[in-house]
Parts: structure tokens; C-alpha cells; sequence
């Protein structure tokens, strides 16, 4: 016959096991002695298993079976414990997922740290992520597949989004040190700027057509993300705006210049948490994009 333990027999066994005994166990769980050891017995039983020695010691000892499945019990109550917290904060109205658009300017180390901050406040809720550039994760919320989005001031102001800043940081035109725009004399005019091709990124989606943004040079090329921009600058394939945080690094040891151009001076950006206005933030939602302009600040103060 197969086991059939049930969970509030694994829920004594641990509590024997973390309290040191039977009767610490009991004053835990607010049960009588005997309820027990008479669930000890039980899940004994179930499992064809002594778990517990019991003879020439004072305190029960766990056999090698019992310490054997130990972590399969905690793993166990645990999943539990996460079943009820779920249920708990769904009753009371918590989300069961956050799924979160995110433009790809957000500075990285905003984002980790906001999740991991979320993760921590709201160990239950899942979280579900997308990234992209331009209108994407506008798209996203429009199309009711993320409840929060991270945006930039373009998509801000859509009639409906609801919207409001959290924060921002800067873009500075760049190339590698070899491309000729870092040794031409600055600032270098626009006419001498369209000569060299710019890499650019589009948008995927349909609320950027016909609009470019920062864009002088006769022949761009163009790539839908910034990982594959930044690559193509870093290279020598081309110039471009880049987000700051990103290349920070790469402009302190001379990897990247920042270049002097008449028509496009380095430039701060703003980043909005929007919502549909049909679709009010969730509690966790809310609390995650109050999280956000807390994290864009103190970002900033780190940066100064």
C-alpha cells in the first residue's frame, strides 16, 4: 500500500524535530502530548518507517530514515505555508502576479533592486517581466499583458495611460575611440554628422511610426534593442546615444568617448510608471511603483 502522509502529520514531525521533544512540540502546536505522539506513530506507519529513537534517551533522536526525509517534510510544509499566504493576501485583495513592462532605459540597478525589495515585501506575488525599447512596454500595457509599465516621457502622455514620474537619468552621444566623429574638432556640426552612420534603435510597436528620436545621420542602422546597439558602437560600426548608467564605466577608462556635437548635447531623460486608466493599480502594483521613484533617487545621489 502506498503512504499517504498527511500534511498536518508533517507539520508534527517538524515541530518534534525544531522544539527538541514531544511536549515542546505540543505547547508549539497548543495540542495535547498525546495527539502527538499518536501523529508520530501514524506518519510512522504511513511510511513503514521509525523515524524517532525513543529508547535510552531522554529527548527523541531522529533515525537515519527520519533525518533522510526531513528536508522533504520542510519542503512540503513549506509549500504549504506559501499556499496559505497566497490565499491569505488573494482574499484580502492582493494581486497574484505583477507583470511589469519595463523600457529598456530603465538603469539596470534600478530594476534589481526594486525587485529585490518587491521580492522581500511581497513573497507571494510573482512577477512577470518585459522589456523593450521605444513604445514596446507601452504596448504591453495597453494591451492589458503588463498592469504596470516604466516608460519614457513619449509614451507618458498617451490619453489611456494614466501616468507619473519616478525618475530618470542621462543619454550622451558616443562612439569607440577609433571612429573618426571622436577625433573631429568640436563640436562637430551637423553637416560633418550626417556623414557617419548612426545606430539607431526602432520600435516595434506601432506608437513611434514615422517618429525619430535624436537621429542626424543620412544612413542609420537600425537594431531593436540596446545590448545589440551598444555592441555595434563599442565596435566602431557606428555612433549613437547611449544611456549613461549603462556606459559609465566604458567612459572613465577610455573605451568610449563622449562626443562634442552642435545638434545633440548630452540630454537627461525622464522615466514615467504608468497604468491603464480603465486599470487601477493592486497593492502590490502600487507599492511597486512607489518603489521605483525611491530607487531612481537614491541612484541618483549614488551617481553624484
Amino acid at each position: 500500500m502506498e503512504a499517504h502522509p498527511t500534511l498536518d502529520q508533517l507539520e508534527i514531525f517538524l515541530a518534534v524535530v525544531e522544539e527538541g521533544g514531544f511536549s515542546a512540540a505540543a505547547r508549539k502546536l497548543n495540542r495535547a502530548q498525546s495527539v502527538i505522539s499518536y501523529g508520530v506513530s501514524n506518519l510512522e506507519a504511513q511510511l513503514g518507517l521509525q523515524l524517532f529513537e525513543r529508547t535510552g534517551t531522554r529527548q527523541p533522536r531522529l533515525t537515519e530514515s527520519g533525518a533522510s526525509l526531513l528536508q522533504d517534510a520542510r519542503r512540503m510544509i513549506a509549500g504549504l505555508q506559501m499556499l496559505r499566504a497566497r490565499a491569505h493576501g488573494l482574499a484580502q485583495g492582493l494581486e497574484g502576479e505583477v507583470r511589469l513592462a519595463v523600457d529598456v532605459l530603465v538603469p539596470m540597478p534600478v530594476l534589481t533592486v526594486v525587485l529585490e525589495s518587491f521580492r522581500t515585501a511581497y513573497p507571494t506575488v510573482g512577477v512577470r517581466l518585459y522589456t523593450g525599447a521605444l513604445g514596446a512596454a507601452a504596448d504591453v500595457v495597453m494591451r492589458g499583458e503588463a498592469n504596470i509599465g516604466i516608460v519614457g516621457e513619449a509614451m507618458s502622455s498617451l490619453p489611456e495611460l494614466v501616468s507619473h514620474l519616478v525618475g530618470g537619468n542621462q543619454i550622451s552621444p558616443v562612439a569607440a575611440p577609433s571612429h573618426p566623429l571622436a577625433r573631429a574638432d568640436a563640436p562637430v556640426p551637423k553637416a560633418v554628422l550626417r556623414e557617419y552612420p548612426q545606430v539607431v534603435i526602432s520600435d516595434l510597436s506601432r506608437w513611434t511610426d514615422g517618429r525619430d528620436f535624436h537621429v542626424y545621420a543620412l544612413n542609420t542602422w537600425r537594431v531593436s534593442d540596446l545590448a545589440t546597439k551598444h555592441a555595434l558602437i563599442s565596435a566602431g560600426l557606428g555612433w549613437g546615444g547611449l544611456p549613461v548608467w549603462l556606459i559609465h564605466d566604458e567612459l572613465e577608462s577610455g573605451r568610449l568617448v563622449a562626443l562634442s556635437l552642435e545638434p545633440y548635447p548630452p540630454s537627461n531623460y525622464s522615466m514615467f510608471a504608468i497604468r491603464r486608466d480603465d486599470k487601477p493599480f493592486g497593492p502590490a502594483a502600487s507599492w511597486m511603483a512607489e518603489r521605483f521613484e525611491a530607487a531612481f533617487a537614491d541612484f541618483s545621489r549614488i551617481r553624484k
